[in-house]
């Protein structure tokens, strides 16, 4: 390209010599046309030299291309030899998971005989119980299972909550825990007296939960199996109105796989998940109708009057 770059330069510029040197002895039509021809060359020069000029770049851009894709495909290969043992950890992790997730499929995470139990518990106290056995969640209204702000589980519902325990004491749930967990609507507490067991509505829903347990555990549940919660109004099920809503007052019991290794004294059940080994209770405690105290709420004055 160089050297035709040359020629065409020692061409362009002879011809314009040409063309002054005869300007005088011919015509002037063939002067003219020389110094348009001359000209023309001259364009065609610097349209060359572009694209000289456009190739060396497009050259050098593909250069750079094909080094940066060498450079990737090291990577990729560096990659694939290096990261066997982590895919494969990755590999087992999914595995372990996608088995834990097919636990909770749609005949939920219970056994079969045991959904059927709760079921029929279910049928039996409509007005009282709402049954998910996709969940393995068992619902206690509370506006029917205590007094307004109060703890106390009512005497109609003791019967209930004893056939219940039964229900968990089930040789087929030896290897599955449960979960207590209060819940409130958004109306505040304005009762004094009710204030003084139960300063907000997160320590009102532990209670509650904490009243269920005690009488779960007082018909035989192991105490190191039962665990409570209270989330007083912060999970709705559906929209409060001024004076709240009822369906949102309620005890939630949710029987899961167990967490708790109760031979080991450590975590890490059926689901893997690890964490500090604490030392549960030894024996079953009896019935009470006050709340015990919750593991990280201050223990209220014992409840005299419901309200």
């Amino acid at each position: 390209m160089n050297a035709l770059a040359a020629h065409r330069i020692v061409f362009g510029g002879s011809l314009v010599t040409l063309a002054l040197g005869f300007a005088g002895c011919v015509p002037q039509e063939k002067y003219d046309a020389a110094v348009t021809a001359a000209r023309s060359y001259e364009q065609q020069l610097g349209s060359t030299r572009d694209d000289l000029n456009t190739s060396r770049a497009n050259e050098d851009r593909l250069r750079s291309q094909i080094s940066q894709a060498r450079a990737d495909l090291e990577s990729l290969q560096g990659l694939s030899d290096g990261s066997k043992v982590d895919l494969e950890k990755l590999r087992d992790a999914y595995d372990a998971l996608s088995k834990q997730v097919a636990g909770m499929d749609a005949g939920g995470p219970l056994p079969e005989n045991i959904n059927i139990l709760l079921a029929s518990l279910a049928e039996q106290y409509p007005d009282m119980l709402q049954f998910d056995a996709k969940t393995g969640m068992l619902r206690f209204l509370s506006d029917v299972t205590f007094d307004s702000g109060s703890a106390r589980v009512k005497d109609s519902a003791r019967e209930v909550l004893r056939r219940f325990a039964a229900i968990l004491n089930n040789p087929e749930l030896a290897a599955f825990e449960t979960v207590v967990t209060g819940h409130t609507d958004n109306v505040r507490i304005g009762k004094p007296e009710t204030l003084k067991s139960h300063p907000t509505n997160t320590h009102l829903s532990a209670h509650r939960a904490i009243s269920v347990r005690d009488l779960l555990v007082g018909d035989g549940v192991a105490a190191n199996r039962v665990e409570v919660a209270g989330w007083g109004e912060y999970r709705p099920i559906v929209e409060n109105g001024p004076r709240g809503a009822a369906q949102n007052r309620r005890v939630e019991v949710f029987i899961r796989p167990m967490t708790y290794d109760t031979t080991t004294g450590s975590w890490g059940g059926s689901n893997g998940e690890t964490r500090p080994a604490t030392t549960p209770s030894a024996a079953p405690e009896k019935d009470s109708t006050t709340p015990a105290p919750a593991p990280v709420i201050t223990r209220p004055a014992p409840e005299k009057d419901p309200n």
